[in-house]
């Protein structure tokens, strides 16, 4: 399971995490999860389509709602986690340890930008009440 110390959050409850590759785990927050009740339903970004960061991409549903996920940061969708896609309750169980997509950042430059608008997993927490 990767550790929440590393991720930046975003205001709108997505989570990111750069790997050793340059590519962004996107998932979403406890947070998020608690507040959406049993995930049902993950409509994933395409393969291939390029994102700016604060777009909505996708759409994760729950008994109680739908909710938009957005992009932490601009680049490519480069890869869909297929067991969100046969199991979305997984989300609920571990929501720290299954990411929904990853992107490639549009550039390093871009990136480094794009994360300092993010927040720590303190500053997540004392805005988000979690």
């Amino acid at each position: 399971m990767k550790t929440q110390d590393t991720f930046k959050f975003a205001q709108t409850h997505e989570w990111a995490d750069l790997d050793e590759d340059g590519l962004v785990w996107v998932g979403i927050s406890n947070h998020a999860q608690e507040s959406l009740g049993d995930v049902m339903f993950f409509q994933t970004p395409k393969l291939g389509q390029q994102v700016k960061q604060g777009e909505a991409i996708a759409v994760i549903e729950s008994v109680k709602a739908a909710s938009d996920i957005h992009a932490p940061v601009s680049g490519e969708i480069v890869a869909l986690n297929d067991e969100v896609d046969t199991t979305p309750e997984v989300v609920n169980e571990k929501p720290y340890g299954i990411w929904l997509f990853k992107i490639k950042p549009a550039s390093d430059a871009s990136l480094v930008a794009e994360l300092q608008n993010l927040m720590s997993l303190d500053e997540y927490s004392s805005s988000a009440g979690a």
